[in-house]
């Protein structure tokens, strides 16, 4: 134990308690409350109600929840597919060239992803390339804000993993793809399947490049929360992001039950 001492950390305990609350949870359960609300005069929202839960079930809300699930899942995989590959081949690549490859995958995140989305508005607004009022716009922009995520995950697990199992199969006679698929790939699985929640987790909330790209029918649910808002429609808003939130944490429960078998094995 790095605090051997029971009162002390009882006090980080309380410590922790004290910074957590009002920094990360208390606005979370300030929307949630407003969700139920139909006023907010005083400190806290009033006026308890399902009215607006109610109205997202007959409206557009299960449609843009469809496209932000369907949106992130695609934006997912196809930046955990790269980043895993790109993971693996810098293995083989010198310190320079990694590093290049490194600050190249790591551009879109140090960048404003507002810039991301206007760069590929214009990048794709002409043939052959045209993808502008199209959904496949908005899911390449989401996937090339979270790739980098995919890549240093998988990066920092290769570092992590022993080259004695890799070795050993191809000292047994085993082929390089059949040491990648039965070997590396299984041992990876944990960071994988981690990878992939916090890119689909970054993909559900994604807004300003969304906001740039998205066409008419393919309307995601941030998209719709910040225009629930914007016309003043606070706690329609709020029940909107309850909904947005809960749907993120379903999937990440999921993918931490993969992850939790994918480690035990």
């Amino acid at each position: 134990m790095l605090v051997p001492s029971r009162s002390a950390r009882r006090a980080l305990h309380l410590l922790f308690l004290v910074l957590f609350l009002p920094v990360f949870a208390l606005p979370l359960l300030v929307i949630v409350a407003a969700s139920f609300a139909t006023s907010w005069s005083g400190a806290l929202p009033s006026g308890p109600t399902l009215a607006h839960y109610q109205d997202l079930a007959h409206g557009e809300a299960p449609q843009a929840l469809l496209t932000s699930v369907l949106t992130a899942l695609a934006a997912s995989l196809a930046a955990l597919t790269l980043g895993t590959w790109a993971a693996l081949a810098a293995e083989k690549l010198g310190r320079r060239t990694r590093r290049l490859l490194d600050a190249l995958f790591l551009l879109p995140v140090a960048v404003p992803s507002v810039v991301v989305g206007l760069s590929l508005l214009v990048a794709f607004s002409r043939p052959p390339f045209l993808l502008n009022g199209t959904p496949q716009i908005v899911i390449l922009a989401h996937a090339v804000l979270v790739t980098a995520f995919a890549y240093q995950s998988v990066t920092a697990a290769l570092a992590r993993l022993d080259p004695a199992y890799e070795q050993s199969a191809a000292g047994l006679g085993a082929r390089p793809a059949y040491v990648l698929w039965r070997v590396k790939l299984p041992l990876l699985l944990p960071s994988l399947t981690a990878a992939a929640g916090l890119c689909f987790a970054l993909s559900m909330g994604e807004l300003s490049a969304t906001m740039m790209l998205y066409p008419p029918d393919w309307l995601p649910l941030p998209v719709q929360i910040f225009a629930a808002t914007d016309r003043g429609a606070l706690f329609a808003g709020a029940a909107l992001a309850v909904t947005l939130m809960a749907a993120t944490l379903l999937v990440l429960l999921g993918v931490s039950r993969i992850r939790t078998k994918a480690t035990y094995r």
